[in-house]
């Protein structure tokens, strides 16, 4: 029978979710609730995609509609996600969801649709454009036993450093709350010069994923917060998403600590994987993650335009941004937590 095409309506989020977990390429990004969370925290249009053949759901697409007059119109799978894409059992209902994907992209007025893929689908096709060499991911199975074997997985000279955060008296707290964390990841993006996402955002991702968002906060000999970390958790991985930290974060290796205790919590938790998450190559980040003794794999992003559009490049590494970024880096933190959200929310 012919593949059909619908929304996802809330009867089918439970088939949904689990179309993705037994799906070889599905994540965290994947998962229903992102419609939920995208529209509560950012206030975008998300039109989810269900792709059913003879009854059975055969296919989903996490999509969302952003229009911005600063940034132009974009369909893209996943926002504020890592990866993202269609997932689909045959061929036949790929090629249903990227048209229906590409209908309403183009009947929203985006002339460019974007799959957050690790591997695209659509190398020869026309229409199409991958976009390789600009950022990777870093996934490794972390070590079964105990702390011990835990930081023996970790390179000699990261090693060290985890060691020394061992020594400094700090601690770890998973009671922290959205607020508290908040304080520390708008004042590190502030550090970067990149507007802050809304702080809607992450409570949406605690109220809809609940247990499977893990928020801590790192805590001086004082108990004052010196770092935070939101993490998801899904399947068999821990996925740290959305870090931040005050200026005494780095004297106290306090962020070294904060990923040595995700490692502990996510083995106890009977995880048995750990992705490091998405940077730019070349960066600090990447080279992070690197002396951690993570391997890069490349993300190859893919895009479908329309004739005339190209890819846009809102990274931070883009030049054309360099002076807005040394500027809005000047500007008071309060201001910028103000006047950032209603920005960012479309830079996801």
């Amino acid at each position: 029978m012919t593949v059909r095409v619908r929304h996802l309506d809330a009867a089918s989020c439970a088939a949904w979710d689990a179309f993705v977990a037994q799906h070889p390429d599905g994540t965290f990004c994947h998962r229903a609730g992102w419609k939920k969370v995208i529209e509560a925290g950012a206030g975008h249009e998300s039109p989810f995609l269900v792709a059913e053949q003879d009854g059975s759901l055969v296919g989903v697409l996490p999509l969302t509609l952003r229009r911005s007059l600063l940034f132009g119109k974009q369909a893209s799978s996943t926002m504020f996600g890592v990866y993202g894409g269609p997932l689909a059992g045959s061929d036949e209902a790929y090629d249903a969801l990227d048209e229906a994907a590409w209908n309403l992209a183009r009947d929203a007025g985006c002339d460019t649709l974007e799959y957050r893929t690790i591997r695209p689908r659509h190398q020869a096709t026309e229409g199409w454009q991958t976009v390789p060499g600009k950022a990777a991911t870093f996934i490794r199975d972390l070590a079964s036993g105990d702390e011990q074997d835990i930081l023996l997985q970790i390179p000699r000279k990261q090693r060290a450093v985890v060691r020394k955060s061992l020594k400094q008296n700090i601690v770890n707290d998973w009671n922290a709350g959205i607020d508290e964390f908040y304080q520390f990841y708008a004042y590190s993006v502030h550090g970067l010069g990149t507007p802050v996402f809304p702080k809607r955002l992450f409570t949406a991702f605690k109220a809809v994923f609940e247990d499977d968002v893990l928020v801590q906060v790192i805590r001086d000999a004082g108990g004052k917060g010196v770092a935070s970390l939101m993490s998801f958790r899904t399947r068999d991985t821990v996925l740290p998403f959305y870090a931040g930290g005050s200026a005494q974060a780095r004297k106290l290796a306090a962020h070294d600590f904060m990923y040595f205790e995700l490692m502990k919590r996510a083995q106890a938790d009977g995880l048995s994987k750990f992705d490091f998450g998405r940077s730019k190559i070349g960066t600090g980040p990447f080279n992070f993650k690197k002396n951690w003794g993570f391997e890069p794999t490349p993300l190859e992003y893919e895009y479908r335009l329309a004739p005339g559009a190209n890819v846009s490049d809102m990274s931070p590494q883009n030049r054309k941004f360099s002076l807005v970024i040394e500027a809005w880096k000047r500007l008071p933190l309060g201001v910028a937590n103000l006047i950032g959200p209603p920005i960012a929310k479309h830079l996801g």
